[in-house]
């Protein structure tokens, strides 16, 4: 079965207190959340406020999604907002390694989250650092974008990759993510799938997380 993590960007922010207790008695995994800062992606999320009150609610693991430039001059600010799992941009860091050594050096498990037109082969080098890719299946920036399916072609080649690198590097998977293709994204070797639209848009988010986590069983 797949770990969920439901995006939080899709919440309803009047009522974040009681999406968060939604999400905490689910079947989910993990919550993701998605920074945004305007500038790397042409638009803007939430911050240090917003992660603070949603770790006052979460009992799960937070799993921050950095979309945005100049990552490093924030890891530690992340971790004592309360991020567990800290994900930056390949396309946003100068010098990922350092950027990978300086998020697990604070405590908190290391992403590094790639663009559709990213080539995973380029994470050949780091991915004894990697703790999970976020491989992103819409150009990032906004929810309820169509899914890209070349998707599927490159988890399966970062599968093949982190295999031969003996790495045990988790494949999350962004952006469209719902009932329709998460099995086949399961059987292409995603471990982690993210959804928000697919889940707070629903009458029944509790039932939907319960179908996307079993998706291995369905493609059976």
């Amino acid at each position: 079965m797949a770990l969920i993590a439901p995006s939080l960007l899709s919440a309803n922010f009047s009522a974040l207190a009681r999406d968060c207790d939604m999400v905490n008695r689910s079947e989910a995994d993990w919550f993701h959340l998605d920074v945004m800062d305007g500038v790397f992606v042409p638009n803007i999320s939430f911050g240090f406020p917003v992660i603070e009150a949603i770790r006052g609610h979460a009992r799960k693991p937070l799993d921050v999604h950095l979309m945005i430039v100049r990552p490093d001059s924030y890891i530690r600010r992340f971790r004592e907002a309360g991020a567990d799992q800290l994900t930056v941009h390949y396309e946003a860091c100068t010098h990922l390694h350092r950027t990978l050594e300086a998020i697990r050096g604070e405590s908190m498990k290391a992403g590094v989250a790639i663009n559709p037109h990213t080539p995973v082969q380029l994470l050949g080098d780091i991915l004894y650092l990697v703790d999970i890719v976020c491989v992103m299946s819409v150009n990032p920036g906004y929810g309820g974008q169509r899914f890209i399916e070349h998707t599927y072609e490159k988890i399966t080649a970062l599968k093949e990759l982190i295999g031969k690198k003996g790495s045990r590097t988790l494949i999350e998977v962004d952006g469209g993510v719902d009932t329709s293709n998460a099995a086949r994204l399961v059987q292409a070797g995603a471990d982690v799938l993210v959804a928000g639209n697919a889940v707070f848009s629903a009458p029944d988010p509790p039932r939907v997380i319960s179908e996307l986590r079993q998706a291995r069983t369905a493609m059976a």
